[in-house]
């Protein structure tokens, strides 16, 4: 194995459907992954532990383990970013995907350069859970956080957050560049008894764009993916 080989991102692909996966193989290996595959569910699970992929394209669709199975058991003992790959559109299964642990969620058919981006940003959202030297500074934009003395900063002017909007900051900051439900979202801030108040978030979220965004009603960070939840755009 030579070294640029030895340094390519490792891609376990768990799909069934033999024509995505040739597709999929030939995509990743002309843009510097390093493809695997599973075709069941339960494969996956087993290349999943024993090969260490640095990053999982996976299928709801798969002919022993639904996707959101696999997805749940991964995560009991595995921060690998998932992108969840689906010819299932609806809100309610993305939902589902990424309250299971999903990092992010593609529809078929899905565009070369929207996959590649996607992959990209999981891969950082992964680098940023390592440890840094001090861990206390999180910065997007204009926007610095000071974690350790929960200060937050606009250029360089200190803003002033209520407790609720510092605590769905904190949350997107920990999930930055992934897609944050509504769910996820309540549990975290509120807690476990709330589920169906997405309202509540809207509210807090805007209030926070119309604090660190340039232009509230054109958010550049602080994405909505409709009928889901939001993302921290880090880009």
């Amino acid at each position: 194995m030579n070294d640029q080989s030895a340094n390519q991102p490792v891609v376990l692909v768990i799909e069934d459907e033999a024509p995505i996966r040739r597709f999929l193989k030939l995509t990743l290996s002309e843009h510097g992954f390093k493809f695997k595959e599973a075709l069941t569910g339960q494969e996956g699970l087993q290349k999943a532990a024993f090969d260490k992929p640095d990053l999982i394209i996976l299928d709801l669709g798969l002919p022993d383990l639904e996707g959101l199975e696999v997805t749940k058991q991964l995560r009991e003992w595995s921060t690998i970013p998932i992108i969840v790959l689906s010819a299932r559109g609806n809100d309610k299964d993305k939902v589902e995907a990424l309250d299971a642990g999903a990092d992010d969620y593609l529809t078929k058919p899905f565009s070369v350069p929207e996959l590649l981006a996607r992959l990209r940003v999981a891969m950082r959202h992964a680098a940023r859970l390592a440890p840094e030297p001090d861990g206390a500074n999180f910065a997007f934009g204009d926007v610095r956080v000071d974690l350790l003395k929960r200060q937050v900063f606009v250029e360089d002017a200190e803003v002033h957050l209520t407790p609720i909007e510092y605590k769905l900051l904190l949350a997107m900051v920990q999930h930055a560049g992934k897609v944050v439900t509504h769910n996820q979202l309540l549990r975290q801030i509120w807690g476990d008894s709330y589920g169906d108040e997405s309202h509540y978030v809207r509210v807090f979220m805007a209030q926070l764009r119309r604090k660190l965004e340039k232009d509230s009603a054109h958010p550049r960070h602080f994405i909505t993916e409709p009928g889901v939840g939001y993302r921290l755009k880090i880009d």
